[in-house]
């Protein structure tokens, strides 16, 4: 494989690698609409070739209609589901698999074609491998994720869905981590900054937020106790304790939502404390203040999106805002995580 790799930088490489965090992005937010509206039960069957096509004529889309129909979502959520309101939460589901195919075809194709022509930085290649995992990893586990609503479940099971959601941006977080280390080429020292471990210790926070804002979405749990910073008046939610520590941790609606509170309490704290230190640490270059400052906004922003989006039940605008601002402070927080440790 080596052979084929011989550069140590390539802004070509670089581009690529951001459009497809660019489609990582999109699918991220298409994703979070579709499960705002309910709609990633809909399609029942993985036909990862075949599916490309949506139903083309009235018999198939009742073929679909009837195999929704048949699972549990159908019979305790929607049972006057009309044909209409299916093809609705069908055509976000058929959307979201639609840019994860494309997802995998723009990144393999030009993959294929850098590595013939030899354009591949040497010392990215297990990067690159990381990557191509990840891809890989993603629809085996999104499948595996709707799969857990389609007999016993009415939503998908909240571990799988944090599962998936954690995939996707640690995807993300890969792509713009190799881009950089595409476009720049190898640091001309790499001496220990005062910096980095703090910078990966805020990118680990806002990764933890994120994948605890997916069982919380997994629990439906932004539903229940809308009121903040208390738990309906009181401290602490009412029915904290499931039946056991993975029940709590997991599957107790009070319990995810107050560890998703005290982690953003914490990540906002630790957040806006770097971005004053970077503000003051005048040794350090100004882009890298800024982008310090920057995911410290983001963060801001967040928090606000997210006890604007609890306090009114979270409308489909806010919801998606809220999980597309994670993905931004995410992205800035990879950026500046990357900056700080080369020197």
């Amino acid at each position: 494989m080596t052979s084929f790799l011989r550069s140590d930088r390539s802004r070509a490489v670089a581009v690529w690698l951001l459009i497809v965090a660019v489609l990582v992005l999109a699918m991220v937010v298409v994703g979070g609409t579709t499960r705002l509206t309910g709609s990633g039960l809909s399609i029942t069957q993985w036909r990862p070739i075949s599916g490309v096509l949506p139903p083309l004529g009235s018999a198939e889309w009742q073929a679909e209609f009837a195999r929704y129909r048949a699972i549990p979502q159908f019979r305790f959520v929607n049972p006057n589901m009309t044909l209409e309101q299916f093809r609705f939460i069908y055509w976000w589901e058929w959307s979201h698999r639609f840019l994860a195919r494309l997802l995998g075809v723009v990144f393999l194709i030009p993959f294929a074609w850098f590595a013939l022509r030899r354009e591949l930085p040497r010392r990215l290649l297990w990067q690159f491998g990381a990557v191509i995992l990840l891809l890989a990893l993603e629809p085996l586990v999104g499948w595996w994720m709707v799969a857990s609503g389609l007999d016993a479940r009415v939503y998908v099971a909240p571990e799988r869905l944090m599962i998936h959601l954690g995939i996707a941006f640690a995807l993300l977080g890969a792509l713009i981590w190799t881009a950089l280390d595409a476009w720049s080429g190898r640091a001309r020292q790499t001496l220990p900054s005062p910096w980095g471990g703090g910078a990966l210790f805020l990118l680990g926070l806002i990764y933890l937020q994120i994948l605890l804002g997916a069982l919380v979405a997994g629990n439906q749990a932004g539903l229940v106790y809308n009121d903040w910073p208390l738990f309906a008046g009181h401290l602490l939610p009412g029915d904290y304790f499931g039946a056991g520590f993975w029940a709590t941790m997991a599957h107790s609606q009070g319990a995810v939502q107050l560890h998703h509170r005290l982690i953003a309490y914490l990540l906002l704290g630790v957040a806006v404390t770097m971005a004053v230190g970077a503000w003051q640490a005048n040794y350090l270059a100004q882009e890298t203040r800024w982008l310090a400052i920057s995911v410290a906004l983001l963060v801001s922003i967040q928090a606000v999106l997210g006890i604007a989006a609890l306090m009114t039940r979270v409308p489909i605008g806010l919801g998606v805002g809220h999980q597309l601002t994670a993905a931004l402070a995410l992205s800035v927080a990879v950026v500046f995580a990357w900056r700080v440790r080369r020197v």
